[in-house]
């Protein structure tokens, strides 16, 4: 295990529209640093207004990883999140760098960092089941069916995250068969790297400041054709923004309304990261002002 490897790896969350990018690109500067984002939506490839990638200028102003990947029709599950973003701390690592994983996706996180045990089962049948299983019943009924099933798992799931507590139940449900289990997947801890976990904190009167200049910084770019290119039928495009754009395309609410609406829903996912990360264990909360001694504490970076 080499020096920099050694000083661990550093990981700043935050909700939606807190400064995670700006942060990490600040500290990935001084630091000498590469950036491995922690966003579900990010990943994809051809939505960068919508799910407020890093623009042009800010990912030529520090190296970033997984971001801008994925076909926004293909689904991806935080087992292959964690074991991507480990290969590719492996590698920044082998080039002599630092680490920062930034992004809000709690559970991207807590896979990552060890705070939860997934295994990347895959059974088409039982998938095709569980999808339809999805179309007769509620999130929230699936939900009570992996709370039987896995508790610890249903935990760590939000019950009415139907996309992720479908795979949390193919997982557990692959899981039952000895011949289709494959382990645990690596993490921080696995690997042996030591982390720190920090969330950056904004007063929630700024947060919802940002969060509605955004929210009309995002309509005057062009989110609506954005959502149109992308479609309704999407994986990604159940994300925060696409739902609100998509009624409006279908006439079902005026421009004034979306931009109601798409703030308001904004501000809820805000607070649920919000909630989310309070109860996520090893995290301390910091403003931005104090994210760079955090660092120099917890990981001994200079």
């Amino acid at each position: 295990m080499n020096d920099v490897t050694r000083r661990g790896v550093l990981v700043l969350a935050g909700a939606t529209a807190a400064g995670k990018t700006a942060a990490a690109i600040a500290l990935a500067r001084r630091f000498d640093a590469e950036i491995v984002g922690a966003d579900s939506r990010q990943i994809y490839r051809a939505m960068p207004i919508g799910t407020a990638a890093p623009t042009e200028e800010e990912l030529a102003a520090a190296p970033h990883h997984l971001v801008g990947f994925l076909d926004p029709h293909e689904r991806y599950s935080a087992a292959r999140f964690a074991a991507d973003a480990m290969r590719t701390i492996h590698e920044i690592h082998a080039r002599g760098k630092r680490a920062i994983v930034a992004g809000g996706t709690g559970f991207y996180i807590r896979a990552l960092t060890g705070a939860i045990d997934l295994a990347p089962q895959h059974d088409e049948r039982l998938r095709e089941r569980l999808a339809m299983e999805a179309r007769t019943h509620s999130a929230e009924f699936l939900h009570a069916w992996l709370q039987l099933r896995d508790p610890k798992r249903a935990a760590a799931v939000a019950p009415n995250d139907a996309y992720r507590v479908v795979r949390a139940l193919e997982v557990a449900m692959a899981g039952d068969d000895p011949l289709r289990r494959t382990g645990v997947i690596a993490s921080l801890p696995a690997s042996g790297i030591p982390f720190a976990k920090l969330f950056l904190d904004v007063q929630l009167s700024e947060l919802d400041e940002r969060i509605a200049l955004r929210t009309a910084h995002m309509l005057r770019r062009g989110l609506i054709e954005e959502a149109e290119r992308i479609g309704s039928d999407a994986v990604a495009a159940t994300a925060v923004g696409y739902p609100q754009a998509t009624a409006f395309l279908r006439g079902w609410s005026t421009r004034d309304e979306l931009e109601h609406s798409l703030a308001r829903a904004t501000r809820r996912y805000a607070r649920r990261q919000r909630a989310w990360f309070r109860s996520e264990p090893q995290t301390r909360w910091v403003r931005a002002d104090e994210v760079e001694a955090a660092a120099r504490e917890m990981l001994g970076w200079s």
